[in-house]
C-alpha cells in the first residue's frame, strides 16, 4: 500500500551523524496501515497515527522510549510540581541545532516532532507550530517538554532555500489541519504562529471557520506594512556581498532582546553578582553563534522572506472577518521589528474572540526569551482544552516545578513579610506545627474564614505545595474568569496565576467533580462578603443559613477540615469600606453599575450574605505582623448516611464546622499575643542572628 507522507516528510539530513545529533519524533501514517515506510533509511512497520521517534542514529523509539517488547508504554499522570523542562534549553541550543537544520536537501516544507516532547497525556489535542522568518520550526525549543505533556506537537520546517509561495504554504498547512479534524472532529486543533507564522495561522483559520481552532499568535506579522524597518528593507537588496556578514548582527539586535535570551536558564533567586556573572557568560557564549544567522537567513532568502511577509500580511488582513477561531495574542512591548502592541489592539477589535497577553519588557522573538513560559500562559488564560468546551477538572494541568519557583520568586517577599505559622490538628485532637494533621489522600475539603482581599491565599497554597506537594484547588467567584477580572494592561496578572494554581469557579458541578476526582478543595462559605468586609468586621463569619456543601461532601465520603486564619489586621487597616463608598456621589453609581453588569451570586438569599457586591476597599498598610493558620481536627463524612437523608443532621454538621472555624480563629487571636516574633522587626533581628534558620519560631503550643 502506498504510504502517505505527503505532509509529514522527513529530511534525510536529520539523521546524519555528527557530534550534536538532533533528536526528533515523526508522525508517520499510511492510507490503510500495516505496510512499512522508510524513515531516514530505516524500515518501520506502520499503524495509522502511531507516533514514532527517530534519533540521530536512525534508531526507532516508541512513545519517547526504546520499545524492545513491542508493548505500548503506559501514559503517566502529571502530579503537582512536575518537571516541565523550562530553562533546560536556551537560544544557544537553538543556534547549534540550526546548523543541522539548514543543510540543503532539496526537500519541500515538512512537519517534525521534537523527541523532547515525549508522549502526551491521553486525548491530547494536536498543536501545529508555524515558524517565523527563520522557517526552521525550532522556535518552541524552550517549551518542547512542557507542551509535549499536553499536546501532540508538530513543527513546520521550511528549508532555507525553499521558495514555496504563501498561498501554497496555506494549502499545505490546511491539508494537515483537515486531516487531523477528520480523525478527531471533537477535539480542538492549536495553531501557534510566531511572527510570519501568525499571519499564516490567521490565513488558514479564515479558510476553515467550521473547524474548532485555538490560535496563539506571538507578535503576528500582520502589521508588516507598518514595520519600523520599512525604510531599511530596500537597502538590503543593494547590500554588497562583502557586507553580508553584518546581516546576522543586525538581525540579532532587531529581532530579540539578548539580555532576555541570556536569562532563560538562570535562577534569579541567586545573589545578584552570581546572576550577573552567569548572564555575562551566556551572552559571551552566544556571540560566536550569531554568525550562523547568515546561513539561516542568507541575503537571497532574506529578500524572499520579506516578500513572503508582505503577501502574508495582505492575505491575512483581507480575511480577518472570516476568522471564527479562539485567539490569544502575545504582544511584546519592546518589539523593534513590528508595532506588536498596537497591532494586538487592532486585531482584538477585528476578531470575534480575541484576548491579548502583553509582555512589556520582551522583544520580537518572545518565545525564545526569559519569563515567557508558553504552557503557563495557556493555562493562566484558560485556553487549554481537549474537547469543544473547557472543563476546569478534566482539562486542568497541575503547576510545574518551574511555575512553583516563579511564584515563590514573585511572592517570596510577601511570604517573608507575613511569615506564616502553620498549625494543624491530628485525629487525636493534638495541635502540631506544620500540616501533618491534614490528610494527604482526597477527597478533602478545607473550609474556613476568608481574610480581607484573600490575603491568605498565596501562603496557604505555597505552603501545601512546599510541605506536602498537595495542590489546593480554590473555589472562587466566577468573576475571576470573566473579562471584568482582566488586567487593564493585559499583562499576566495575579488572577491568571491563581488559575495556574488550580482556582476554578464555585459551582455545584465543579464541587461535585472535585470530590469525584479525590482532589483537595478550598471553600469559603462567606465568599466575597467575608473577603470584602466592612470596618470592624474582621474575623466575623458571613455564612449562609443552609448547609450548601455538607450533603455533597457526605455523598463522596469527603474529609472536611475546618480552619481559621488571622493576621489581616496586622498588615492593613480599612479606611474606606463599602458603606463609605455608597455615601460618595458618582463612586456609588460606578460600583452599583459594575456589579449589575457582572456575575451576581446568592441573589435569592436575604440578609448580609446576599450583599455580594464587589469593590476594592481603601486600605492603609501597616508594618507587617504575622499570619497564623490553624487547621482543625479532620471531620470524616464517610459512613454518615444520615447527613444525606436527614436535613437536620446535615445542618447539625454544618453548624459544627462553622463553630470549629470560629474556635480556631479565637485560639489564634489569643495565642498570637504570646508570640515574641509577631512583628517583622523582631523576626528580622532573629534571622540576622541565626542565619541558619529561615523561619522565626512562634508561641508555645
Amino acid at each position: 500500500m502506498v504510504s502517505v507522507l505527503k505532509n509529514l516528510w522527513v529530511s534525510p539530513c536529520f539523521a546524519l551523524s555528527s557530534e550534536k545529533k538532533p533528536r526528533f519524533r515523526v508522525r508517520a501514517s499510511s492510507v490503510s496501515g500495516g505496510k512499512s515506510a522508510v524513515v531516514n533509511g530505516v524500515g518501520v512497520n506502520e499503524e495509522k497515527s502511531k507516533v514514532l521517534g527517530v534519533e540521530g542514529n536512525g534508531r526507532v523509539v516508541l512513545n519517547g522510549m526504546e520499545d524492545k517488547s513491542g508493548n505500548d508504554v503506559a501514559r503517566k499522570k502529571l502530579e503537582p510540581l512536575w518537571d516541565d523542562g523550562y530553562g533546560k534549553q536556551t537560544v544557544k541550543d537553538y543556534l547549534e541545532l540550526a546548523e543541522e537544520f539548514i543543510k540543503p536537501d532539496g526537500g519541500p516544507p515538512r512537519w517534525f516532532c521534537p523527541l523532547e516532547c515525549g508522549e502526551p497525556m491521553e486525548d491530547a489535542p494536536v498543536l501545529l507550530f508555524l515558524p517565523g522568518m527563520d522557517g526552521l520550526g525550532m522556535g518552541l525549543i524552550l517549551h518542547h517538554e512542557a507542551l509535549g505533556e499536553a499536546f501532540e506537537v508538530r513543527c513546520l520546517h521550511i528549508p532555507v532555500h525553499d521558495r514555496t509561495p504563501f498561498e501554497d504554504l496555506v494549502k499545505f498547512v490546511e491539508y494537515s489541519l483537515r486531516s487531523e479534524y477528520a480523525a478527531s472532529p471533537n477535539k480542538p486543533i492549536y495553531l501557534v504562529g510566531d511572527s510570519f507564522g501568525g499571519s499564516l495561522a490567521l490565513a488558514v483559520a479564515s479558510r476553515n471557520p467550521t473547524i474548532d481552532l485555538v490560535l496563539i499568535l506571538a507578535n503576528p506579522a500582520t502589521s508588516f506594512g507598518r514595520s519600523q524597518l520599512q525604510p531599511i528593507f530596500p537597502l538590503l537588496e543593494a547590500l554588497p556581498e562583502e557586507l553580508q556578514v553584518a546581516i546576522p548582527y543586525l538581525l540579532s539586535g532587531v529581532m530579540g532582546d539578548p539580555m532576555k535570551m541570556a536569562m532563560v536558564n538562570i535562577d534569579t533567586s541567586l545573589p545578584r553578582t552570581v546572576v550577573t556573572g552567569k548572564m555575562s557568560a551566556n551572552l559571551t557564549a552566544l556571540l560566536p553563534l550569531l554568525s550562523s544567522l547568515s546561513d539561516i537567513i542568507p541575503k537571497d532568502t532574506l529578500l524572499w522572506k520579506l516578500k513572503l511577509l508582505k503577501s502574508a500580511a495582505a492575505y491575512a488582513n483581507s480575511r480577518l472577518h472570516a476568522v471564527t477561531a479562539e485567539v490569544l495574542i502575545l504582544a511584546s512591548g519592546k518589539d523593534n521589528m513590528l508595532p506588536s502592541k498596537d497591532e494586538a489592539q487592532r486585531l482584538s477589535t477585528s476578531l470575534r474572540n480575541c484576548k491579548i497577553c502583553y509582555f512589556k519588557d520582551n522583544g520580537h522573538t518572545i518565545l525564545l526569551e526569559d519569563d515567557v513560559n508558553l504552557m503557563t500562559i495557556i493555562k493562566g488564560n484558560c485556553k487549554y482544552r481537549r474537547s469543544r468546551k473547557h472543563d476546569f477538572i478534566k482539562d486542568f494541568i497541575p503547576p510545574s516545578m518551574s511555575e512553583y519557583k516563579k511564584a515563590v520568586e514573585k511572592y517570596g517577599s510577601y511570604r517573608y513579610y507575613v511569615s506564616p505559622v502553620m498549625l494543624s490538628t491530628m485525629p487525636d485532637g493534638k495541635i502540631v506545627r506544620g500540616l501533618a494533621g491534614v490528610p494527604n489522600e482526597g477527597p478533602v475539603l478545607l473550609v474556613g474564614y476568608h481574610m480581607l482581599l484573600g490575603t491568605e491565599l498565596v501562603p496557604l497554597a505555597l505552603e501545601f505545595l512546599r510541605e506536602k506537594k498537595v495542590l489546593i484547588r480554590g473555589l472562587t467567584h466566577p468573576t475571576l474568569f470573566s473579562q471584568q477580572a482582566a488586567s487593564s494592561s493585559n499583562e499576566f496578572s495575579f488572577f491568571d496565576l491563581l488559575k495556574v494554581f488550580g482556582a476554578l469557579p464555585v459551582t455545584p458541578s465543579n464541587l461535585f467533580k472535585l470530590f469525584s476526582t479525590k482532589s483537595h478543595g478550598l471553600l469559603y462559605p462567606g465568599g466575597a462578603r467575608e473577603a470584602l468586609h466592612r470596618k470592624g468586621e474582621e474575623y466575623k463569619l458571613f455564612w449562609p443559613d443552609q448547609p450548601e456543601f455538607v450533603r455533597m461532601a457526605a455523598r463522596f465520603g469527603t474529609t472536611i477540615v475546618p480552619f481559621g486564619v488571622v493576621g489581616e489586621d496586622d498588615i492593613a487597616e480599612i479606611v474606606l469600606d463599602y458603606n463609605d463608598y455608597m455615601r460618595i456621589p458618582v463612586v456609588n453609581d460606578l460600583i452599583k453599575k459594575s456589579n449589575e453588569e457582572g456575575i451576581r451570586l446568592r441573589t435569592e438569599m436575604s440578609g448580609e450574605i446576599a450583599n455580594q457586591d464587589l469593590y476594592f476597599p481603601g486600605i492603609l498598610p501597616k508594618i507587617p505582623g504575622r499570619f497564623y493558620f490553624l487547621f482543625g481536627k479532620p471531620i470524616q463524612t464517610k459512613g454518615k448516611e444520615n447527613v444525606l437523608k436527614n436535613r437536620d443532621s446535615a445542618n447539625e454538621l454544618y453548624l459544627q464546622i462553622k463553630s470549629e472555624v470560629e474556635q480556631n480563629i479565637a485560639y489564634l487571636i489569643k495565642k498570637r499575643k504570646e508570640d515574641p516574633y509577631r512583628g517583622i522587626l523582631d523576626r528580622t533581628v532573629y534571622r540576622a542572628l541565626d542565619a541558619s534558620i529561615d523561619e522565626a519560631p512562634s508561641f508555645e503550643l
